[in-house]
């Protein structure tokens, strides 16, 4: 294992069947009690304790998360935190309260982390138990840290108690949970990482490792091969490199080996650290721009879930990795770009690089013919204006697929919102001298002019999704993610593959 990938997932998701009784809670530190919203005398019954309980809880002031808070009368004294869950909660909802549920339980460092829930019908307990256990795997799984003594990790294991017979833990759902669990930690790890630690080589070396161990076929295009291949857009952003590390990754996943063509294509937006280039960001615009390679951290993240899913369907994933510089070097406001597809740009704002390095990159990748792209990118401030940091912005090539995209992340708690794109737009990227220019010297709408740019650059009419992650980031967590880098997309992604119509057949119009 690279030195730079997070440790091993020690974390133990573990049931137990049979009733919630005293014998259940005897090796549980804490309990995360999932109750209905009405409850009634049979439900309290049914809880050790619960009398107790039940008095505790109506002292609390009304709406309270945790409405519960309380020890057992066990040898453990076991630490009881309940909420109430409504039927008409969305997904969303339900991340948010497992998120303050486990929050509350890790002040403690609980080390054993106990999930019931009573007075629900047990056919939905998969249903009821997944946010929780989402969250409390998100809680349970390192950040980047070099303090003199590391924090340790605050659960140990997670025991799923009172499991009725159509729930097992070894049924496709738990596996689901902790493959995106994985997934989107492995996002939020490389994220945080810092820059000096996480260059381009670096990068490169540690996605080459996770190759070997995950038997993906690795192939790196170097600038050396990007010269001979004209990929003008992808080089002027990394012309600005004291070296020649940045390139562009390609990985494959073929859980058939006959297969060539992949189903699905993940791109993902790389810059390792974005000073702006020679249109330099001041301090505060810079200060994250460590995490400005979030979409490509996004894409690996989505792949190595899909792996750990055992999906059966062929995968791509390319990763845009370069820095964008500035110096004596780097590429400048008016130069004239030609890119891999013959496309000339005329460049306007070197801050604007994003498209530029991805706009090579979806050439490559539809190329190849995939059914379908799916490209993640932190690419416009302009998205977080239009839509805050609780929405990320969709965009895509078959606008039927806007109410399927939208549902999409409804359904899974990950939330976008569609914006329109494509020629109309484009009127706005009008070149006196190239065939388009990479961005509006205006900067209204630069989500839906950055959109439309890269749909000239994706081939074969290729169906072709684009996530503009403005949720990427949000203070104080999103769903059931507790800190302020999210993952957002890896639990987005695997939703729609395996939940949608559109990852059943990516053919024109069956989102609709």
């Amino acid at each position: 294992m690279h030195s730079l990938l997070p440790p091993a997932a020690r974390t133990r998701v573990v049931a137990r069947a049979g009733r919630l009784d005293s014998k259940a809670l005897a090796s549980v530190d804490q309990l995360i009690l999932l109750l209905p919203e009405r409850i009634g005398e049979k439900t309290w019954k049914q809880i050790p304790g619960g009398p107790k309980l039940k008095k505790l809880m109506a002292k609390r002031p009304a709406g309270s998360v945790p409405a519960l808070l309380a020890r057992l009368d066990n040898s453990r004294q076991t630490r009881v935190v309940a909420g109430k869950l409504k039927t008409a909660d969305s997904t969303f909802d339900r991340l948010s309260l497992a998120a303050k549920l486990v929050s509350a339980v890790t002040d403690e460092s609980p080390g054993t982390v106990g999930i019931a829930a009573i007075g629900f019908d047990s056919k939905t307990y998969g249903e009821l138990f997944e946010p929780f256990i989402t969250a409390a795997l998100a809680a349970a799984l390192p950040m980047p840290s070099w303090r003199e003594k590391p924090k340790k990790p605050p659960i140990r294991s997670i025991r799923l108690l009172g499991l009725g017979e159509h729930w097992s833990p070894r049924a496709e759902p738990l596996r689901r949970i902790v493959a995106e669990a994985h997934g989107n930690h492995l996002a939020r790890w490389l994220t945080a990482m810092p820059p000096n630690r996480l260059d381009a080589k670096h990068y490169t070396d540690l996605v080459r490792s996770l190759a070997k161990d995950h038997g993906w076929e690795f192939k790196r295009y170097s600038i050396d091969e990007l010269e001979r291949l004209d990929a003008g857009a992808f080089l002027a952003v990394a012309q600005g490199n004291a070296d020649k590390t940045a390139g562009i990754i390609r990985l494959r996943f073929r859980p058939d080996k006959s297969v060539s063509n992949a189903r699905v294509s993940l791109v993902g937006k790389g810059i390792i650290f974005d000073t702006g280039g020679t249109n330099l960001k001041p301090f505060q615009s810079m200060l994250g721009m460590h995490g400005d390679m979030q979409g490509s951290a996004v894409a690996l993240g989505t792949l190595l879930a899909l792996t750990e899913v055992e999906t059966r369907f062929a995968v791509d994933c390319w990763l845009a990795i370069t820095e964008n510089r500035t110096g004596p070097t780097a590429y400048k406001s008016q130069d004239l770009i030609r890119a891999l597809n013959g496309k000339t740009i005329q460049t306007i704002h070197t801050d604007a690089e994003g498209r530029m390095a991805l706009a090579d990159t979806l050439t490559l990748a539809s190329r190849e013919q995939p059914q379908l792209i799916v490209d993640y990118a932190t690419l416009t401030g302009s998205c977080v204006d239009a839509i805050t940091t609780r929405y990320s912005g969709i965009f895509s090539n078959r606008p039927e697929w806007h109410p399927a995209l939208k549902r999409t992340g409804a359904a899974c708690g990950e939330r976008v919102w569609p914006f329109p794109m494509g020629q109309e737009f484009l009127a706005e990227l009008e070149s006196e001298v190239a065939d388009l220019m990479q961005c509006s010297v205006k900067g209204t709408g630069d989500h839906i002019l950055a959109a439309s740019f890269l749909n000239e650059f994706v081939e074969n009419d290729t169906p072709w999704v684009h996530i503009d992650l403005s949720s990427g980031e949000h203070e104080g967590g999103l769903g059931a993610i507790p800190g302020k880098v999210t993952g957002f997309g890896v639990r987005y992604t695997l939703s729609l593959l395996l939940d949608t119509q559109l990852g059943d057949n990516t053919a024109a119009g069956a989102a609709s």
